[in-house]
C-alpha cells in the first residue's frame, strides 16, 4: 500500500529522524526488531531513517506508544518526552498495535480479507474502531501490517530452525515441515496466504507485497538446495527451477489439506509426498 503525501510527516531538518532514533537506542534493539514492534516495513524503517522517505502520522504514532513518548516531542516540540524518568521498555505480550495485528490475522484467516471489517477487529481487541485508527489511519493499512508480521514470524521461525541443521538436506527437511499446515497456527498463515494470493490477481499494491515474500521463500529454497549440492547431499540439479517445483508442489499439497471436504488430502499425505520429491529429486544415486 502506498503512502500519500498527505500522510507524511514534514522533516526538513531531519529532527524526526534524530529523535527517532533516541527511541531505538533506548530501546536497545536493532532497526528490524523495532520494524516488527511497531508493525512496520523493515525497509520502510530504513528508508526513512535514511532520508529518503519520510514517517507517516500513524506510523509517528505507533512510536510514540512504543517508546513511550509524547509525539508532539517525535515531531519536533521543545518540550521533553511525555515520560522522561523512565526508560522505555519492549512492548509486552498483548501490546496494542499487535494486539491489533493478530486479532486481524485471526479474522482474516476466519473470513477472508473481504469480510474483515474495523469494527470486527475493535470488537474482538475489546476496543473502539476510533482506537484502531489512533494506530492504522485505515483498513488496508491494518490488513497490510498484519500480513507482513504474519509472513515476517513464518520467516524468522524458519530461520531459527535451519539454524540447527547440521546440512543442507535435514534444513531443507526442516523446512518442509515447517510448512506443513498442523497446527492452528500454521493454518492460519497458510490462509492468510491463500487470499493473499486471491487480492494479488486483483490488486497492483496487494500483488507486489505478495511477490516480496513468495520471492524471498523460494530464493530461501534455492539457496539451501544450492547448498546441497555443494556439501555432495544433494545430486547436481537447477537450485533455482528445483525451487520453483518444490514450492509449487508444496503451495498445492497445503490448499488441498486446508480443503473443507471430508476426503480432502491430510498433513501426513502432505508431508509423505514432500519427502518423497526429495528422495526421487534430490538425493544423490547410490555409487558402484
Amino acid at each position: 500500500m502506498e503512502d500519500t503525501p498527505g500522510d507524511q510527516v514534514t522533516d526538513d531538518a531531519g529532527e524526526v529522524t534524530d529523535r527517532v532514533r533516541q527511541v531505538i537506542g533506548r530501546l536497545g534493539c536493532s532497526q528490524r526488531e523495532f520494524a516488527r514492534r511497531i508493525v512496520m516495513d523493515p525497509s520502510k524503517l530504513s528508508r526513512s531513517l535514511g532520508g529518503t522517505r519520510r514517517f507517516t502520522l500513524a506510523e509517528i504514532v505507533r512510536i510514540a506508544d512504543i517508546g513511550a513518548v509524547g509525539t508532539s516531542w517525535l515531531l519536533g516540540a521543545p518540550e521533553r518526552p511525555a515520560a522522561p524518568a523512565r526508560e522505555p521498555v519492549a512492548v509486552p505480550e498483548g501490546g496494542r498495535p499487535l494486539q491489533l495485528v493478530w486479532e486481524t490475522v485471526r479474522l482474516i484467516a476466519e473470513h477472508g480479507f473481504h469480510g474483515v471489517r474495523v469494527t470486527d477487529i475493535a470488537a474482538a481487541c475489546g476496543t473502539s474502531p476510533a482506537a484502531v485508527h489512533y494506530h492504522f489511519p485505515g483498513r488496508d493499512e491494518l490488513l497490510e501490517a498484519a500480513v507482513r508480521w504474519c509472513m515476517d514470524e513464518d520467516t524468522a521461525r524458519r530461520a531459527a530452525e535451519s539454524a540447527t541443521a547440521p546440512d543442507a538436506r535435514a534444513e531443507l527437511l526442516q523446512l518442509i515441515a515447517l510448512q506443513i499446515p498442523r497446527t492452528e497456527q500454521q493454518r492460519r498463515q497458510w490462509l492468510v496466504w491463500l487470499d493473499l494470493w486471491a487480492q494479488a490477481a486483483r490488486s497492483t499494491a496487494v500483488g507486489r507485497l505478495h511477490e516480496h515474500y513468495y520471492r524471498q521463500w523460494r530464493t530461501t529454497v534455492a539457496e539451501v538446495v544450492r547448498r546441497g549440492v555443494d556439501q555432495r547431499v544433494f545430486r547436481t540439479v537447477d537450485p533455482e527451477f528445483t525451487a520453483l517445483r518444490l514450492t509449487a508442489l508444496i503451495d498445492g499439497l497445503a490448499t488441498q489439506v486446508l480443503a473443507t471436504a471430508p476426503d480432502s488430502t491430510g498433513p501426513d499425505t502432505m508431508h509423505t509426498a514432500l519427502l518423497a520429491f526429495v528422495e526421487s529429486e534430490l538425493t544423490p544415486a547410490p555409487t558402484v
